[in-house]
């Protein structure tokens, strides 16, 4: 059961409306996480961060490893929405998200992804020295903050009860997995 409400558009706001027009605009529709923090636009705008984030990681590392990346965070933090809207991307590239291909820098992200969510005040030192060798100190600030957005949008899902995306049930990778976030 669904913990917050998702906005409607008939009943919105004009200032809310003119971002459901926006998502529409950008992106075809608007998801249920957004419909739902459409309650507060300011804390709509806060997550909507992700994407400037995440534009920052693709000009260092492929769309691909900004994927997977995100897939290991969502994952490792059992995000319902999250880990599964991952899931599509990488398989409507033709990827296998429960056996991917993996480059030494994508293992990388994902094992950091992974540690990160686990025991982030026990990363081993191994991963930040992989990680100091193989990106700039901005680039990895980069990396850290994305993982935080990445995770408070899964805390976001899950706390709220954010249902999936119906676009989203064949992409789960389990058949009988609920379709909440709760």
């Amino acid at each position: 059961m669904d913990f917050l409400p998702m906005t409607e558009y008939e009943s919105a706001s004009a200032e809310v409306k003119r971002e459901y027009d926006d998502q529409i605009k950008k992106n075809g529709r608007v998801t249920n996480m957004k419909r739902t923090l459409l309650h507060n636009v300011p804390a709509f705008h806060a997550y909507m961060e992700w994407y400037t984030l995440r534009d920052q990681l693709a000009s260092f590392i492929s769309d691909r490893a900004v994927s997977l990346y995100s897939y290991a965070i969502s994952q490792a933090n059992n995000c319902l929405i999250c880990s599964t809207f991952f899931r599509k991307i990488l398989i409507d590239s033709g990827d296998d998200p429960d056996n991917p291909r993996l480059s030494e820098t994508e293992k990388l992200l994902m094992d950091f992804g992974h540690a990160i969510v686990q025991d982030p005040f026990h990363i081993p030192d191994e991963f930040y020295e992989k990680i100091r060798a193989q990106f700039s100190t901005e680039q990895i600030v980069v990396l850290i903050a994305f993982a935080g957005i990445m995770a408070a949008t899964n805390l976001f899902n899950t706390v709220a009860k954010v249902p999936l995306d119906e676009v989203l049930y064949k992409y789960t990778g389990t058949p009988d997995k609920e379709n909440t976030n709760g």
